[in-house]
């Protein structure tokens, strides 16, 4: 999700305008160039002003835009309930009295500034991981009546070992390939390690979510693909962008056996012992899968003011991961959408259309969330005139990613320039949903926006004890705040909307 895009670039010096412009000065330099002006080829389509600039953004609207930005960048509310989800209520594990706490949190505050306000009922799947524990057992050169600790946590619908737990030789691959290779006669009775490494030279380039989508795969089916060919365990290599002894959990396809990510240190251990000899580890993990349980989606309208009917989505997801307490994923994602909503009333701004601000439950373990809102609202959809979501940390602001037509993104360009002195400037085209819970109503068609961050250091702490409230800055919250509030005003506002 974070690629090199520009809109504005260096001119080319090898052009021959502006080569024959350079000769002119160097041979001539009485010459001015009111005397004898250079000829300047037309400016380029993708430099141009969209006719329908004037018409769709008059110069109220881009004041208002304005004034918008000033005051996100000015008030630290988003930052404020930030705090509070995640300090005061805490990690919001889809199913948790804590998630249901935090939907009520964030209902009542909405409400407070005038939006009306309901709480959709999801069923949600509740899993609890319990104790967890292992330790190398056996392997070449171990010094008598020792054993060395693995640091691990167990992954997202993991079922349980035996109470006693479970010891079994370790098989380390690196690829499904290299799984398969090794076909059931030396896989069945085992555990299997899956140890692929996280890119982290893409990632310091800027291409984080392109390397984590590399890793994750083996996060969400390497248990399935080990249960499969006969393993009794499977472990994963923590998807991650630094090292630190620290797990990271994260769902995976149920497997029917216990499954669990390791460090990335941890990894490295077992596979280098591996390569001397025979390896067991004992591993105790206690998960649990417990009924079914109600929860809610947050839903709360800004009605507008000539076109209620047209809606433009502004969201991230409430629930989180047990570990932390979900500030980067992805309580600042929700708070941002919240503080659309309250600088729009803070300057007594009423959008022609809907503004809603919706708060996701259960993207972390299936989507049930977004799949319930698809199912009540999808009449709604060919009335939607945009979704965006923030679920990709809460670091400096880059841009957009979107999916819409290239004419929809060619008549954003006047907010690209309110952006822009915050460097939010990048709307990079994509083919997929930039958002999961959005996905019903991109694949509808909607025009859909996912909030672009640097992600350089999100994978460091992304599903881990560390995503915690430390972990984001304020001012890079209050640029977020900021670039999601612009937009989605602009979305209300603009003349036309957005053609699909």
């Amino acid at each position: 999700m974070i690629k090199t895009f520009r809109f504005v670039r260096s001119l080319d010096v090898e052009t021959p305008w502006v080569e024959t412009l350079i000769a002119v000065l160097l041979i001539s330099p009485a010459l001015t160039i009111a005397q004898n002006p250079p000829q300047k080829p037309p400016t380029p389509a993708w430099m141009s002003t969209p006719q329908t600039s004037t018409q769709n953004f008059p110069p109220l609207l881009l004041q208002q835009l304005s004034a918008i930005k000033a005051a996100a960048l000015n008030d630290d509310y988003a930052y404020r309930q930030l705090a509070h989800l995640t300090e005061n209520i805490g990690p919001r594990p889809t199913g948790s009295p804590q998630a249901s706490a935090a939907a009520e949190y964030v209902a009542a505050e909405l409400g407070k500034l005038g939006l009306d306000v309901r709480l959709q009922p999801v069923t949600v799947a509740h899993w609890v991981r319990g104790a967890e524990s292992a330790a190398l057992v056996e392997y070449p050169g171990m010094v008598p009546n020792t054993t060395q600790k693995i640091v691990l946590t167990a992954l997202g619908g993991s079922t349980s070992t035996p109470p006693d737990g479970l010891t079994a030789d370790v098989v380390a691959v690196d690829t499904f390939d290299e799984l398969q290779a090794l076909g059931r006669d030396k896989v069945s009775g085992k555990i299997v390690l899956f140890n692929e490494l996280f890119d982290k030279q893409k990632a310091a380039a800027g291409l984080a979510f392109a390397a984590y989508g590399e890793a994750v795969r083996y996060r969400a089916a390497g248990p399935k693909a080990a249960a499969d060919l006969g393993a009794v365990a499977a472990l994963v290599r923590s998807v991650s962008g630094a090292d630190y002894r620290l797990p990271h959990t994260g769902f995976s396809f149920p497997a029917g056996i216990p499954a669990a990510a390791v460090t990335a240190e941890d990894a490295d251990l077992i596979v280098h012992l591996a390569a001397q000899g025979k390896v067991r580890i004992h591993l105790i993990l206690a998960s649990q899968k417990l009924p079914d349980e109600s929860s809610y989606n947050v839903i709360a309208d800004l009605k507008g003011s000539e076109h209620p009917e047209q809606i433009v989505i502004v969201s991230g997801h409430l629930d989180s991961w047990d570990l932390g307490t979900g500030a980067i994923d992805d309580g600042a994602g929700v708070v941002m959408a919240m503080q659309t909503a309250e600088v729009f009333q803070r300057l007594h701004l009423r959008p022609a259309r809907t503004l809603r601000v919706i708060a996701w439950m259960d993207e972390e373990t299936g989507g049930s969330g977004s799949k319930a809102y698809a199912t009540e609202y999808s009449a709604e959809f060919p009335h939607d005139i945009a979704a965006i979501e923030s679920d990709a940390g809460a670091a400096h602001p880059l841009g957009f990613d979107v999916k819409a037509t290239p004419t929809a993104i060619d008549a954003l360009r006047p907010v690209q320039s309110v952006l822009q002195s915050i460097g939010a400037t990048v709307f990079q085209p994509t083919t997929y949903s930039p958002g999961a819970d959005i996905a019903p109503m991109s694949d509808a068609g909607v025009p859909a926006f996912g909030l672009m961050q640097d992600g350089r250091a999100y994978f460091n702490y992304h599903h881990s004890a560390a995503d915690t409230l430390d972990k984001v800055v304020p001012s890079e919250l209050r640029e977020n705040a900021a670039a999601m509030a612009v937009l989605a005003y602009a979305l209300t506002n603009m003349k036309d909307p957005l053609p699909r």
